[in-house]
């Protein structure tokens, strides 16, 4: 499987979907003007593009779509959901879809298969609506195991924030608006490295969480992504830019000789991480799950890996709220698992709190 380096091999915009009001968004025009020689498409909305959506039948058109594809829209509802894990709150996002491909992403799930990025322009009603919503919750009074000072919103839930920053500014103007706001701070998860993003100057009011897990295990599964070891390499870098560093480790795969695979992963972090990097990183550790309507899908456009993601005899079944079928380890299994990599985390990387692991 390709392993994309640079915005260029990620992101080659041929094709654009368009709400009919983007155009009276100064952020929508940009982003045409950006992409001139792209195709232009009016649609009604931008979950409702039957050519792209719900297309399990055409995985031929995979990895073309998210490369090739990008749609721009209308945030209509802005909300903030309260969450308990990586967040206080997880807030409304600037975008949805991703360009990568990693194989056992839940995110296709919500909207239809391929799911290309879709870009909402109209960022000053998402800025103003966090800057009330964080002015609305007052100073934090306790710390906890979120954040020892901040209310923490998760921007990037649905999609990859590094990535959608090469398209424009809504992730720039989010970290801008942040440094203003007393109370809160910013946080989202990445599998690449932007290196425009060094230049945004966050000023401790953003989280930046590096996925990172076995890099034999990231060539197979972490498809169209930064390789894990160029994701280690410029921690140091975003740390020295003023981002508060953690990682994320994540998916967590379970095969024969995994914890080996593991170590080896965390020797090169002990290698090349700096001592500011090390003073205040904390990891998320969250395992495995995965889901019976993509595995079919998989089975058409990446069927290794679904060895290694799709086991029925050591997993079980868990209905989402949503009614999905969705698989993880057997909860005896997923135990000892999770101990034995917690063990490990604290006996290799024993400066690395640990957020929460399941």
């Amino acid at each position: 499987m390709l392993h994309n380096k640079t915005v260029d091999d990620l992101l080659d915009i041929k094709e654009i979907y368009l709400e009919p009001d983007v155009r009276k968004h100064k952020r929508g025009l940009d982003i045409l003007e950006k992409y001139s020689g792209a195709t232009l498409t009016e649609v009604e909305s931008h979950w409702k593009i039957p050519e792209l959506f719900g297309f399990e039948g055409s995985v031929e058109d995979w990895i073309s779509n998210k490369k090739n594809v990008l749609i721009l829209g209308i945030k209509k509802s802005l909300s903030a959901r309260p969450n308990t894990r990586s967040s206080h709150w997880v807030g409304p996002s600037q975008s949805n879809g991703c360009t990568m491909s990693c194989s056992y992403c839940y995110v296709p799930r919500r909207k239809g298969f391929a799911n290309p990025i879709s870009i909402f322009v109209n960022i000053e009603q998402i800025l103003g609506y966090l800057k009330r919503h964080a002015g609305r919750q007052g100073i934090k009074q306790e710390a906890d195991h979120i954040d020892p000072q901040y209310w923490v919103y998760e921007i990037g839930e649905n999609g990859d924030c590094s990535a959608d920053a090469a398209i424009c500014d809504n992730v720039k103007d989010m970290i801008d608006l942040f440094k203003d706001i007393p109370n809160g701070k910013l946080t989202f998860a990445t599998k690449f490295v932007n290196k425009e993003m060094l230049s945004y100057d966050p000023q401790l009011k953003t989280r930046i969480r590096f996925s990172l897990m076995p890099h034999k295990m990231s060539k197979l599964v972490d498809v169209r992504t930064t390789p894990i070891s160029e994701r280690i390499d410029v921690m140091n870098d975003f740390a020295d830019a003023g981002y508060e560093v953690n990682v994320n480790f994540a998916p967590v795969i379970y095969y024969d000789g995994w914890l080996n695979d593991w170590k080896v992963l965390f020797d090169e972090m002990n290698d090349k991480l700096n001592e500011k990097v090390k003073k205040q990183l904390v990891t998320e550790i969250i395992f495995l799950t995965h889901n019976q309507q993509l595995h079919e899908v998989n089975l058409n456009w990446h069927p290794k890996a679904e060895d290694v993601l799709w086991r029925p005899e050591i997993q079980e079944v868990k209905y989402s709220q949503t009614g999905g079928r969705n698989v993880r380890y057997k909860r005896n299994l997923k135990k000892d698992l999770v101990d034995s990599l917690v063990d490990l985390v604290k006996e290799e990387l024993p400066y690395c709190a640990i957020r929460y692991a399941f």
